[in-house]
């Protein structure tokens, strides 16, 4: 029986660098045989920071669906689906919320960390719960393998506690997920922050040749790096970080900076290119598929009607358990 995999994410609108490199590279690459791969546009996960103004949540849905599939995710070998239309979410995340601790929720570091975002109110229950939403994501469908990013880590351990804790009062029954990082778990910002919309520090997928000039413009380099001869520190450089990513020849790369034989101009307009390029065949892919709105529908509908079978029998399965 093939491995089940799970994975999510929040529609928040289009995705960037961050998201891909990150965590869509393995979306794509675990979508083969020996695999069963499901994942999610966390919607209700988006009311926790969006509860005031719904309206662009189904459009954004439907805008990071055309961005999974344009980077590759086939949904004729993975399950795309919403949150929302898939009522057992909601189920297990009640059953869940009665066995876990509110002190380990505080604890959280995304919770520590998302409170310093301004204009955000985020000091809500649904905020401060929604670990256990997302360990209900994951464990409604018995996930073997999750694929996340290096920030999702913590939250993956929350929910291997919360599984062993259900399983230490009604014997075992969840299995222990495990995590499934990229090579680039942390992928960085323009500003040197990870890349997150949050911080109006990323670049999106099939961003325009433009829209990257500036943005790599924008970019510090060594502050230390004066002339172009100057010895340089590559390690402290925003534009050298998506060399390592970007560039197959940023070895040789990191050298030309240490021994300064390339100056911080050049290396920013080479970036461009590199940029430009791997976005090409993304933004013309892109506009065919986000113009058919009733194919990425179709596609999200199939995939509500598979998801909900699974999440139904597992949902039944710890009614049993629980004796109701």
């Amino acid at each position: 029986m093939p491995e089940r995999v799970f994975s999510a994410m929040r529609p928040t609108g289009r995705l960037h660098l961050g998201h891909y490199f990150g965590v869509l590279e393995n979306w794509v690459r675990l979508q083969q045989d020996k695999y069963e791969c499901y994942y999610m546009s966390a919607d209700l996960h988006a009311l926790t920071t969006n509860y005031s103004d719904t309206s662009k949540i189904d459009k954004n849905t439907l805008d990071m669906v055309a961005d999974w599939i344009t980077i590759g995710i086939d949904p004729h070998k993975a399950v795309l689906f919403k949150q929302s239309k898939i009522p057992q979410h909601s189920e297990l995340f009640l059953i869940l919320s009665m066995l876990t601790p509110l002190k380990r929720l505080y604890r959280c570091p995304t919770y520590k960390e998302q409170q310093k975002i301004k204009n955000k109110d985020l000091h809500n229950y649904g905020f401060l719960g929604y670990p256990v939403l997302m360990s209900a994501d994951i464990l409604l469908y018995k996930s073997d393998i999750v694929p996340i990013g290096e920030d999702q880590i913590s939250h993956l351990e929350f929910t291997r506690e919360i599984a062993k804790r259900f399983n230490s009062f009604y014997g075992e029954f969840f299995i222990k997920p495990q995590e499934r990082l990229t090579k680039t778990a942390k992928f960085i910002g323009l500003d040197g922050r990870k890349m997150s919309k949050s911080y109006n520090n990323s670049i999106l997928l099939g961003e325009s040749n433009d829209v990257i000039k500036d943005k790599v413009e924008s970019m510090f380099t060594d502050p230390l790096k004066i002339k172009k001869d100057d010895v340089g520190h590559p390690y402290g450089c925003i534009v050298f970080s998506f060399n390592k990513v970007l560039n197959r020849d940023y070895k040789n790369r990191e050298e030309e900076c240490r021994t300064g034989k390339i100056g911080c101009v050049l290396c920013k307009k080479q970036l461009i290119e590199m940029l430009s390029e791997f976005m090409k065949p993304l933004s013309e892919k892109r506009k065919d598929i986000i113009a058919n709105k009733a194919y990425l529908e179709n596609v999200i509908s199939t995939g509500c009607q598979k998801a909900i079978e699974i999440a139904q029998k597992t949902m039944e399965e710890i009614y049993k358990i629980l004796k109701f």
